[in-house]
C-alpha cells in the first residue's frame, strides 16, 4: 500500500509539472511595437556563394551606408574569403563551429590563422587586411558593422 501511495504521489507530482510547463508555454502575442522576432527557420538565408559563405541579413543592409547585423556560415571544406580590407570597423561573435581567422596579405589558411571557437568575440579594424573561413566543420558568425561593407582584395604576398 505504501508503493501505491508513493506511485501516485510521484504521478501526481508529474501531472503537475506538465500542467505547468504547458501553461507557461501557451502562446502569447508580443506587441510588435515592442518586440518582433524571426524564429530559425525564418532566418532570411541566401544561396551558398562559389567561396562556400551563406549570408542572412538581419537588420540594414550592409551595401548602404549605416548599421547592419549579417549571421554568416561558412560551409566546412577549406572555404576562406581571401585576403581583404573593409572600410569600417566590423565586431563578430562566433555562434557555432569553429571560424578560423588570420591577418595580413600573405594567405596561409593552413599555417596563418587563429580557431576562434563558439562566444569568441573578433573585431576586423576598417582598412586593415583580414581573412578568414571554416575548416573540417561549418562555423556560424554574427557580424555588426556600418556600412558599406565593402571588401576590396588586397595583393597576396607570398
Amino acid at each position: 500500500m505504501k508503493n501505491r501511495t508513493a506511485i501516485s504521489l510521484v504521478l501526481g507530482l508529474v501531472s503537475a509539472s506538465a500542467l505547468s510547463f504547458a501553461a507557461s508555454t501557451k502562446a502569447v502575442e508580443l506587441n510588435p511595437s515592442a518586440v518582433i522576432f524571426k524564429m530559425p527557420d525564418q532566418i532570411p538565408w541566401q544561396p551558398v556563394d562559389a567561396r562556400g559563405l551563406q549570408n542572412a541579413v538581419l537588420m540594414g543592409d550592409p551595401d548602404k551606408p549605416g548599421p547592419y547585423i549579417v549571421m554568416s556560415k561558412w560551409t566546412k571544406g577549406n572555404h576562406f574569403s581571401h585576403p581583404h580590407p573593409h572600410p569600417n570597423d566590423r565586431f563578430i561573435t562566433v555562434l557555432s563551429g569553429t571560424w578560423y581567422v588570420g591577418s595580413g596579405d600573405k594567405f596561409d589558411p593552413e599555417n596563418g590563422t587563429i580557431p576562434m571557437k563558439p562566444g569568441s568575440f573578433v573585431t576586423h579594424f576598417g582598412k586593415q587586411v583580414h581573412w578568414d573561413g571554416a575548416k573540417d566543420e561549418d562555423a556560424v558568425i554574427l557580424i555588426v558593422g556600418e556600412g558599406p561593407a565593402t571588401a576590396t582584395a588586397a595583393p597576396e604576398q607570398k
